[in-house]
């Protein structure tokens, strides 16, 4: 059972805790004249706990097998991947120096508080035993935006809203505005009109709240002067800030109703992200693009930052078009240097596609169409959506006659040196979680003529993948704007980021089955990029690995299944209730078709790892190998071992919990998961075969050496 007093110890009370708990280590250390004569004996120790007859704890064999790992690194230099630095690696030696006296540098108790963890693990491991009915409660904890209880607080939000927005539509004096109130107008006709604007995204857009003095106003009032006075540091910063009304009525505002940590975390900035703004350096790597020079994957790409690349199969566009903006600004956004260097931004007007576009538009479609591996491109942002429908029909008319002209190049290549051919297109947008309202009938036809033509040339998916962070999120706009998606014969697929508040017990269980009742089908869910501005949000690995394990087991597709969920997800209507029977059919509690994992740095997404040493901090440090399911570039076989150093510390994050109102017991089991493997990837995110031989040959690549 987990101590909880233990969390707020310091190094003198977890001294005692040692000396009373685990007096042979203490021994150990003190008959040890140096650090590594304890670590040999502690060796020793440690293997004498390794069962290797049938019956045996496997748990405690993971344990020894952990703690042998921090032996074998100690006092190592590992390069970490993130920041390019050298780090050493002093786990056991800081250990002895603490258990003798001897310890002269600052160290955290978190530091020692892990290693307590382990050795308990050790001597009383426990298997931890998933409960279907523990995971069901859990997930009960958390409403819907189709709850009443929900919908109604809601409604009083956008009453308070309109009211200010009215106040606010009163002191525009922009002649320029098409929402503006005609003279001599009653409240109530103005109150009737903002209603009637209420319901398109452009409104929400014009209205959107760009100012913590102002967001405090439409909140009633409620923020608090200290998070007023960190989003006062933010603006004078030149920190973008953008919330629509629509988004903004999700918030409770109310000490009653529902618990809306997951999206407020979203819209409220920390402060260590404040603190960073203007010195924050780029976590994918190969996002940062030199003229003639190849990325840190070793792709050539055009010049600009129209396009990302890390994979020999897709690539990223980014359109010079209202798509460089968002539909509002995550605290926790991927691409937060991108807006700091301000080429995402939301400045509207100056978003507008420039004559020079459709230009610009062809020459990147020719790099598509003139690589050899290529077959799925991702237009993004930004916001692929954000972009006005004339520039997104021009967009996909621009990638539908690159795929025609790719296809028809390859009749002339023999077989074995054919290139690959179009089979995917992607739409990332959050905007169905952010601003429903924009999926319009007009949108919609767009993306039903799309696919219907591309169709005839040989792409085969046809994807918008989204962003839903809770299931506050899932609204009956949001349900209106997903089934109009799905209509048009798209798929919808939904990348979810593990923070703290995203990460409490039964949360993204209750998300993937909100979503699957809906349509949409769950693709990654990504712990936080582990730079310091993600500090208040960063969730450990090993909280992702806990909730894969106990809770997201209960939505695993047995194989023989498998092929029937595809073939379901792919081809019938109306999915969302498709998708209901299938679950119930098969007593599963959602369907768990995304993979947990960390996006590594210019190389790709894996959840392979082993913990091998703390920071004095105690941050696991962890040890990284590539998910072998997909092909990366093949700068991966020239790089060493790839090594992380986690965000913050297990006790720092369960500390978080705490102050959230969370029970930490029920987190107990999240210091066994020291390791993990990359799950399998779900067939439908799978690229199909095709009916020819491609080429094994590598374009636009440039590696060192070569």
């Amino acid at each position: 059972m987990i101590k909880r007093r233990l969390l707020s110890y310091d190094n003198s009370q977890l001294f005692k805790v040692f000396n009373r708990d685990f007096p042979q280590l203490v021994i150990m250390a003190e008959e040890s004249e140096s650090a590594e004569l304890f670590k040999e004996a502690l060796r020793s120790y440690v293997s004498s706990h390794v069962i290797s007859s049938e019956g045996g704890s496997s748990m405690r064999n993971c344990v020894a097998k952990h703690i042998l790992l921090l032996i074998e690194h100690d006092n190592t230099i590992v390069s970490e991947l993130s920041t390019g630095e050298d780090l050493p690696v002093r786990t056991l030696t800081l250990f002895w120096q603490f258990l003798t006296g001897k310890l002269s540098e600052k160290v955290s108790p978190d530091f020692f508080i892990d290693l307590y963890r382990q050795f308990e693990l050790l001597e009383h491991s426990e298997e931890t035993v998933p409960d279907r009915a523990l995971v069901k409660r859990q997930m009960n904890r958390w409403p819907t935006g189709l709850d009443e209880e929900v919908k109604a607080i809601r409604a009083s939000n956008k009453e308070r809203i309109i009211a200010g927005l009215i106040r606010k539509i009163e002191r525009r004096h922009s002649l320029s505005s098409r929402y503006q109130f005609a003279e001599n107008m009653s409240y109530a006709e103005k109150y009737t009109l903002v209603k009637e604007w209420w319901n398109t995204s452009r409104f929400h857009l014009a209205m959107a709240i760009k100012s913590p003095t102002e967001l405090n106003f439409f909140l009633g009032g409620s923020l608090s002067e200290e998070t007023m006075q960190m989003l006062a540091r933010a603006r004078k910063k030149g920190m973008p800030f953008f919330v629509t009304p629509y988004y903004l009525s999700l918030l409770n505002t109310s000490s009653n109703g529902y618990d809306d940590a997951t999206i407020r975390s979203y819209v409220l900035y920390s402060d260590e992200l404040v603190d960073t703004y203007g010195e924050i350096k780029a976590w994918e790597k190969e996002d940062i693009v030199v003229s003639g020079q190849p990325n840190a994957a070793g792709w050539l790409l055009p010049d600009g930052h129209n396009i990302h690349r890390r994979y020999p199969d897709v690539a990223i566009l980014i359109p010079d078009s209202m798509g460089r903006a968002c539909g509002g600004l995550c605290a926790s956004c991927q691409r937060m240097y991108d807006f700091q260097s301000e080429r995402l931004n939301f400045d509207f007007e100056a978003l507008k596609p420039k004559e020079t576009w459709d230009k610009k538009l062809r020459r990147l479609m020719r790099y598509f169409e003139e690589d050899a591996q290529l077959r799925d491109i991702l237009i993004t942002g930004g916001d692929a959506l954000m972009s006005q429908n004339a520039t997104l029909r021009n967009i996909l008319d621009a990638v539908y006659k690159m795929a025609v002209r790719k296809r028809k190049a390859n009749e002339n290549r023999p077989e074995g040196e054919k290139y690959a051919e179009l089979q995917r297109v992607r739409l990332g947008s959050r905007l169905p979680a952010y601003l429903p309202l924009r999926i319009t009938d007009e949108l919609v036809a767009i993306l039903r003529d799309f696919k219907n033509k591309a169709s005839l040339i040989g792409v085969s998916q046809f994807i918008i993948q989204t962003h839903f962070q809770s299931p506050l999120e899932v609204t009956p706009e949001a349900k209106r704007a997903i089934e109009a998606i799905l209509s048009a014969g798209w798929i919808i697929t939904n990348q979810l980021v593990y923070t703290v508040a995203v990460s409490r017990r039964g949360h993204t269980a209750k998300l993937r089955q909100t979503l699957n009742a809906m349509g949409v089908i769950c693709y990654y869910t990504f712990s936080v990029k582990g730079f310091h501005e993600n500090y208040a949000v960063f969730a450990p690995n090993s909280r992702s690995l806990q909730e894969q394990q106990e809770e997201k087991v209960f939505g695993l597709v047995p194989r023989n299944k498998q092929r029937d969920l595809y073939r379901l997800v792919r081809h019938e209507r109306p999915l969302g209730k498709k998708l209901i029977s299938f679950l119930k059919e098969n007593h599963l509690l959602f369907a768990a078709t995304d993979r947990n994992v960390l996006n590594l740095p210019a190389i790709g997404k894996s959840m392979t790892f082993t913990t091998i040493g703390l920071t004095p901090e105690g941050k696991r440090i962890l040890k990284f190998s590539h998910d072998n399911s997909r092909r990366h570039s093949p700068i991966i076989n020239r790089m060493g071992e790839v090594y992380i150093v986690e965000n913050k510390s297990i006790a720092a994050y369960l500390r978080q919990l705490q102050e959230m109102g969370e029970d930490v017991k029920e987190y107990a089991s999240i210091w066994n998961y020291s390791e993990g493997i990359t799950e399998p990837r779900f067939s439908l995110y799978e690229y199909p075969d095709y009916p020819f031989k491609i080429t094994e040959k590598m374009t636009n690549l440039k590696l060192e050496n070569e």
